[in-house]
């Protein structure tokens, strides 16, 4: 059978959760209470933070970046172009024979120096000798001849016709005379010109047909460096300018730009040039290499080391510098090197250079400088002071 439920028995029971839901709603306002204090103390440490952060951030900000510096003055820098060359003679031929014949003396050894005229070979002249000698007595007889006829044509006896042909007897006489003598003189080979003998091509007893080679002489005073000119540099070297001339040998000579070809070669497309030096004791010898350098110009420019030579985001070549703190990048020219740094054009007349830290600064950016100079005296005060201490 079902059972019977008591209508009182079920009032009890639906009262018992109306006191059970009163506790709970306290324990619900007490953690509420303890969130919104939590959401208080957090609020308020964050406004904290917000309120001090700029003055933390004045403080903490990190200083501008240190460099080096070196206080520069432009100069003048002599320009100069400066190229290898080679020593080469005045004039530097063979001596050849005019004439047919057997060498019969060479009075000169090689290496010799000989003057304009001296005897270099002897060719035998016995065949010109006795054409000569014969040449001579028809001269004498067509002389005597025009005597005559020119004694008979004063006293009557002669005709002027006679007197005539006389005369060109004569004239044909002494010009066979003349050319007897030029063919004789032929048979002796002789110096054209100051020299020395760099090399004799003949032996006594040889026979030398008609423009065979005896020896080589060369004339070395003066002497020419020649060298060669690029495109790019030929309007600065000019005919008359003074050029220094170093050889290899380890001499020095002043000498004078003596030609500067107006067309370039077709095979380096470079300007012939030649300096002229005077080498009256031979002291130079041909052949020599040599460095020849030429004075162009003066230039104002500053000297500095190729270490402080930078490149802009565009790769332009330049220098930095500092100008009341500030950075800046000024483009150069490289015009010339020397051992220890380059002349660069494109800067103020005084500047102040970096020359460590340029690396890590860009143009525009505030700076902290210390002189160069300063830092090289650092050490020297700090020795000091520890030699006192002591």
């Amino acid at each position: 059978m079902p059972e019977h439920i008591d209508p009182a028995q079920t009032t009890e029971h639906a009262d018992a959760p109306v006191t059970s839901d009163r506790g709970a709603s306290r324990s619900f306002w007490i953690a509420c209470a303890i969130l919104a204090a939590i959401i208080v103390w957090m609020g308020s440490g964050f406004l904290g933070e917000q309120e001090t952060g700029p003055a933390q951030t004045a403080t903490t900000a990190p200083p501008p970046p240190s460099v080096v510096i070196r206080q520069s003055t432009a100069g003048t820098v002599q320009l100069s172009f400066s190229a290898q060359g080679q020593a080469l003679p005045e004039r530097d031929t063979e001596i050849v024979t005019e004439t047919a014949g057997t060498v019969v003396a060479l009075p000169v050894r090689k290496g010799q120096v000989v003057e304009r005229g001296e005897v270099i070979a002897q060719l035998d002249a016995s065949r010109a000798e006795s054409a000569l000698t014969q040449a001579q007595e028809e001269q004498s007889r067509a002389r005597r001849e025009l005597d005559n006829a020119t004694t008979l044509l004063d006293r009557g006896a002669g005709t002027v016709d006679r007197v005539a042909e006389a005369r060109a007897t004569l004239a044909a006489a002494e010009a066979q005379v003349s050319s007897a003598q030029e063919t004789l003189s032929n048979f002796t080979v002789v110096a054209p010109f100051d020299g020395s003998i760099e090399n004799l091509l003949l032996n006594d007893g040889e026979y030398a047909a008609a423009g065979t080679a005896v020896a080589r002489i060369v004339d070395s005073d003066p002497i020419t460096v020649a060298i060669q000119i690029p495109q790019q540099s030929r309007e600065r070297i000019e005919v008359g300018q003074s050029a220094q001339v170093r050889f290899v040998t380890g001499q020095t000579r002043e000498g004078v730009v003596e030609f500067v070809a107006n067309a370039a070669s077709p095979e380096t497309r470079t300007f012939l040039a030649e300096v002229r030096i005077d080498n009256p004791d031979g002291a130079i010898k041909p052949g020599v290499s040599a460095e020849v350098t030429i004075p162009t110009r003066e230039e104002t420019a500053h000297f500095v080391e190729a270490s402080v030579v930078s490149l802009s985001p565009e790769g332009t070549t330049g220098i930095k510098t500092v100008e009341n703190d500030v950075v800046r990048f000024h483009e150069v020219d490289l015009i010339s090197a020397e051992i220890g740094g380059l002349w660069a054009t494109g800067l103020p007349e005084t500047a102040q250079i970096i020359t460590v830290g340029q690396g890590f600064v860009r143009a525009g950016e505030t700076v902290r400088t210390q002189s160069e100079a300063a830092l090289e005296d650092q050490p020297a005060s700090a020795a000091d002071n520890d030699g006192a201490n002591q």
